[in-house]
């Protein structure tokens, strides 16, 4: 069998994917192969798309979620979001789809786009099942092993919680509870089996299948928090303690992994302690984090409040933000909606990378353009140029109306020049 690119890298070979992405990041590849030996980089990959490193030292990267739910599916409509999300700046894309022609929806959102994409496996399972409790490990790793040939860049598994922590989960005082979808799915099927964790008991099986694929393995957050109200417990903790031991096996067994984290809603005031927290605890590999949501209120704005949430979790740290939308918690977002939240999203991975690695040279050429009011360079400097634009020319006259011919830059020029 040939070497995956987590192999190669332990090897000390460094090869096209590694050289492409230290290109794009603007880093050593001899760095970068470091850190990928080391399960602090991952580099997701698409059969001749480009490749995409999420990690320590690299920008930070976003995630837009789309798919169908059971309620509403329109496959045309999934793929004019694939196709929205990744023209204004989604690094990857994960689809959810519960409803419709699945098989169909994911090939279609491949064919238009160029992005990594993720799947949720046990999502199709208990949709194809009809209900959670009717699933196999059989039917679970079946599925696993179609995504995985169909050339899918990621999958996520919630594998790192037993029945012991189920149990616990009951007794600690939570105002959500359990809020993962496909934690609860596998919760569900355990406590109704009496059986172990699924994607536990077969786990090298699936890191076998994913390491043969080149697959990387991103570790579920079953036990994260659903409200800034239920902060870090025991279940929650246990939870990040076996994701992180799980990531030191996958990686033995030739699998990159992520480890998803610190919930999608935390208090503001905890979420650089919990960044630093889940990094120590899992060896500095890529953390991916939800949000999160720092504030309960803003709902219909919740991807307003979590670009908030996720600068500071980039600037503390964080990798990979999993964007939110205006429609969180409230409906299976439009086509508009994506592109806000990614937009959204983009900000606050650009304010954390600020943070992290300092000032970037396009806010400062975007700054030159503003005082030159070079509006064709500005607008395409800019994270959402086609809303600069639409919103600069609303008025027809070809300058900014906030200030027109008292412009303080233009009345300044002269005196200061």
């Amino acid at each position: 069998m040939n070497e995956n690119l987590l192999e190669a890298a332990i090897a000390g070979k460094e090869g096209p994917i590694i050289s492409a992405v230290a290109r794009a990041e603007g880093v050593r590849p001899d760095l970068l192969l470091k850190q990928v030996a080391s399960g602090r980089v991952v580099i997701m990959q698409r059969d001749g798309k480009p490749p995409v490193g999420i990690g320590e030292g690299l920008r930070t990267k976003i995630n837009a979620n789309i798919g169908t739910s059971a309620d509403l599916f329109d496959p045309h409509e999934e793929v004019k979001k694939a196709r929205v999300a990744e023209h204004y700046g989604a690094d990857t894309i994960t689809d959810l789809s519960m409803g419709g022609p699945i098989d169909e929806i994911r090939r279609k959102i491949r064919a238009v786009t160029n992005t990594p994409l993720t799947t949720v496996p046990i999502y199709q399972t208990v949709v194809e099942r009809g209900s959670f409790e009717a699933i196999s490990e059989h039917d679970l790793l079946r599925t696993i092993r179609k995504h995985v040939d169909e050339g899918i860049s990621s999958v996520v598994v919630h594998a790192g919680f037993t029945l012991e922590m189920l149990e616990e989960l009951r007794s600690v005082k939570r105002i959500m509870g359990m809020v993962s979808k496909g934690g609860s799915f596998t919760s569900a099927w355990m406590l109704e089996n009496g059986r172990e964790n699924p994607f536990l008991s077969r786990f090298d099986e699936i890191c076998g299948v994913l390491a043969e694929g080149d697959v990387v393995l991103s570790l579920g957050n079953s036990m994260r928090s659903g409200c800034i109200h239920d902060t870090m417990d025991d279940p929650q903790e246990k939870e990040m303690e076996m994701n992180a031991r799980l990531a030191t096996r996958a990686n033995e067994l030739g699998v990159q992994v992520i480890v998803e984290g610190m919930g999608g809603h935390v208090s503001p005031g905890e979420i650089h302690n919990y960044v630093a927290h889940y990094k120590r605890t899992t060896d500095y590999r890529p953390l991916f984090v939800a949000g999160p949501l720092p504030i309960e209120i803003g709902a219909g704005y919740d991807h307003m409040s979590g670009c908030v949430g996720g600068a500071i979790a980039a600037g503390a740290g964080a990798d990979y933000l999993c964007y939110i939308t205006p429609s969180e918690h409230l409906a299976l977002p439009n086509v508009a909606q994506v592109r806000e939240g990614v937009v959204a999203f983009r900000i606050a991975a650009h304010i954390g990378d600020a943070l992290k690695y300092g000032l970037g040279a396009e806010d400062k050429r975007l700054a030159e353009y503003r005082r030159a009011r070079d509006w064709e360079n500005l607008f395409g400097s800019a994270i959402d140029g086609d809303r600069a634009r639409e919103i600069h020319s609303q008025d027809g006259m070809g300058t900014c109306t906030m200030c027109g011919k008292y412009c303080a830059i233009a009345i300044m020029e002269n005196y200061l020049r």
